[in-house]
């Protein structure tokens, strides 16, 4: 079908590089508006150990993601790669990885066109790493900036290598998130280029004059050449060098963008709408009013951030490090006891099985507070369980419980009379934790008083693609 202004629809590839996953989405335009095409999506499988980081550390294999990315292509039509222009990228944010720019990845013929795979990079030090303990981070200088600092940041953990393992940065001249190295290496950017969105997630970054704290940084031996360059959200970095999986050379690339704001570019069609997504982790987003410039300095207490979105917008987000990661922690461990009983359970067959108890389990007077990963706002408030009465013991009385605190932590982080100031009318609901669960479905229905509607995929992928079709 005809996109307008062209002999047939133009194709943007939307890429995403997840904490766990890789996805791809080709979308089309057409005469009725966007059309999603073909999608693939891979596990990475790429959680590595942390040797210099001992157990607090999280870190990834930067040649499994791209071999994830490499496998997803692939398995895409040829025939549509070909008619490729536009390529939107987005992934994981906070994190970081090192590369030398160089020699940052080898492109190799094979297949219906070049790809290319990690060279001279270290490891992605992702967003759940745990290595700057509180009493590092209060050793840091104070950010000028409306977002509080956190273990597994950007530029905390660059800190932490500077003071612990300086002879590890020698090797290194380049650093950004994952989704700005496979944009560098897509278009052999020499210094990498990163959207004000990613900046922000890094930490020492102020979003009002979009500029790092360079200053602050230096006077506390930062290595602020290792800082990339920022731009606006939306903008092109450059083109690709060559015929990348048989997208054409030259093909415009998407400066990389955060997951989470192409996420809630993928669904979030009205300002009265909020957004409550709950995969790994957890978010209840809403889109501040026109105008909105967050505060000058972050309330450490709030449970609320600002994220930089399109246009000079502003997302307001709880968001809960505790989501589909503390369901399947409570099906791991009733896996593990029934291994230490001598009986072998696949934790596969767990999970419907939890959720069925729950199901006939409409109500409990246990209440878990579900906190197991800490709250950014709260790092040292871990999980509880209190009310345990002797008949409140079953599988499905503990499994709601659960899913009840898991909806609970997140409404007490955005208080349901403040969505209601901000104009809220209805919730979008996503995410894999609330897609496969009844359960906390049930919850979100019973602790918010809106319409809530299902089914609105959310998807950074296609984000990302929807986000170089509108800025064409």
């Amino acid at each position: 079908m005809a996109a307008a202004g062209g002999p047939g629809p133009t194709c943007v590839l939307g890429i995403d590089l997840g904490t766990t996953s890789v996805k791809a989405a080709l979308v089309t335009g057409t005469e009725r508006g966007l059309a999603l095409a073909q999608s693939c999506s891979r596990e990475t499988q790429a959680y590595s150990d942390s040797p210099g980081a001992a157990a607090q550390g999280m870190e990834q294999d930067v040649q499994k993601i791209i071999k994830a990315l490499n496998e997803c292509l692939a398995a895409l039509p040829q025939q549509q790669l070909q008619q490729v222009t536009h390529i939107g990228i987005s992934g994981q944010m906070h994190g970081v990885v090192f590369w030398k720019s160089d020699k940052g990845c080898r492109w190799s013929e094979g297949g219906p066109g070049p790809a290319f795979e990690a060279d001279r990079v270290s490891h992605l030090v992702t967003w759940q790493d745990g290595r700057c303990s509180p009493a590092f981070l209060s050793s840091l200088p104070l950010p000028q900036s409306h977002v509080s600092l956190a273990t597994g940041f950007g530029c905390p953990t660059i800190f932490w290598y500077s003071k612990n393992s300086p002879d590890f940065l020698k090797a290194y001249d380049a650093a950004g998130t994952i989704q700005d190295y496979v944009v560098a290496m897509l278009c052999d950017l020499k210094k990498p280029l990163m959207s004000v969105q990613n900046a922000a997630s890094w930490g020492y970054f102020n979003c009002r004059n979009k500029s790092w704290n360079t200053d602050i940084l230096k006077k506390s031996g930062f290595p602020v050449h290792l800082l990339p360059e920022v731009g606006d959200p939306g903008s092109v970095a450059g083109r690709t060098t060559c015929a990348w999986h048989g997208i054409p050379k030259g093909a415009k690339v998407g400066i990389a963008l955060g997951d989470f704001q192409c996420s809630v570019y993928s669904c979030l069609t009205e300002r009265t709408d909020a957004v409550l997504n709950i995969s790994t982790s957890a978010q209840l987003t809403i889109s501040m009013p026109l105008g909105f410039q967050p505060p000058e300095a972050p309330d450490p207490s709030s449970a609320v951030t600002y994220f930089p979105y399109f246009n000079g917008d502003y997302l307001a987000v709880a968001a809960s490090l505790n989501g589909g990661n503390v369901l399947a922690t409570f099906v791991g461990m009733v896996a593990q006891w029934a291994q230490e009983l001598g009986f072998q359970v696949q934790e596969s067959a767990i999970y419907p099985r939890i959720i069925q108890a729950a199901l006939a389990q409409k109500h409990s007077k246990l209440s878990i507070h579900p906190t197991i990963f800490g709250e950014r706002h709260l790092p040292e408030l871990l999980a509880s369980v209190s009310s345990i009465g002797a008949s409140e013991l079953s599988l499905g009385h503990v499994s709601r419980a659960l899913c009840r605190g898991l909806v609970e932590n997140l409404s007490s982080m955005f208080p349901v009379q403040h969505l209601q100031e901000l104009g809220v009318t209805r919730v979008l609901g996503s995410g894999t934790a609330l897609a496969r669960n009844e359960v906390l479905r049930q919850e979100v229905e019973r602790i918010f008083p809106f319409p809530v509607v299902y089914g609105k995929d959310v998807d950074a992928a296609v984000g990302a693609a929807m986000v170089m079709f509108h800025r064409k």
